[in-house]
């Protein structure tokens, strides 16, 4: 197991820590103690810790007293490494090792984009300590209906793909490492064995992840306690005031 050190004095945030793991990368993370289940953020594909939801839930975790954890992904926001070396395995490790390491309670884990991806392969690894999930915008098995068959063929070709960046100036980069990892994680083909309560949330404007996947999603799922909730005028991000409203007050009503 990795250890924890102090955040650089450069951090963006005053309580920034790094998490060692045994090959030497340093994940960044925030923890804060609290009563459980602890809550657990996952960000998006080249998002981090520092993005408003993230955040949001980890003010109010403090001001309910609530055990939170945030994390960067290595090769993404303050942790180390290169993005292009990313993979939803090596990602969904960084996470469970973060867990292991910090949270004593059980975890309601809340995934955005790829990180309602994550959130499911995190709960199929250690289904005993999850207590329920959260999806944003959930987008499992990207990889596939994400992608044009001419991109998958470059993809196995070994090349780079690059889309546009509505959030950003740079394109967005898929590398094949990642590509094939995340076609080797698929979930959507038949049936995902989680049984946690689980409430997703989308909005039915989103440009990037059709708002039917949830609906998908929840008819995979074992557990039998699913709720959808769509938000017709929002977009993919859910990132408006009214969107972090509700996200919160789906958490606070988790059984």
């Amino acid at each position: 197991m990795g250890t924890a050190l102090p955040g650089d004095a450069q951090g963006i945030v005053s309580d920034l820590r790094y998490h060692r793991l045994p090959d030497g990368r340093r994940i960044a993370f925030r923890h804060a103690a609290g009563t459980g289940p602890a809550l657990v953020f996952l960000p998006g594909y080249m998002s981090d810790m520092a993005g408003g939801k993230a955040t949001a839930v980890f003010d109010w975790a403090a001001e309910q007293g609530r055990e939170c954890l945030l994390l960067d992904y290595s090769g993404c926001g303050e942790s180390s490494g290169q993005f292009g070396e990313g993979t939803l395995s090596r990602w969904r490790d960084e996470a469970l090792a973060l867990i292991a390491a910090q949270c004593t309670a059980p975890v309601v884990l809340i995934g955005s984009s790829m990180g309602g991806w994550l959130m499911l392969l995190i709960a199929l690894a250690i289904p005993d300590r999850v207590a329920a999930l959260m999806g944003i915008a959930s987008a499992p098995d990207f990889t596939e209906w994400g992608r044009s068959q001419a991109d998958k063929a470059r993809l196995v070709a070994g090349e780079t793909v690059f889309d546009p960046n509505p959030y950003g100036p740079e394109p967005t980069p898929m590398h094949t490492a990642f590509w094939a990892d995340g076609q080797a994680n698929r979930l959507l083909e038949g049936e995902i064995a989680i049984d946690c309560p689980v409430r997703l949330l989308h909005g039915q404007a989103d440009p990037d992840v059709p708002w039917e996947l949830s609906l998908r999603l929840a008819g995979a799922l074992r557990s039998a306690d699913v709720q959808v909730t769509l938000v017709k005028d929002g977009d993919h991000r859910l990132s408006r005031d009214s969107d972090i409203a509700l996200l919160l007050r789906s958490i606070a009503e988790l059984p």
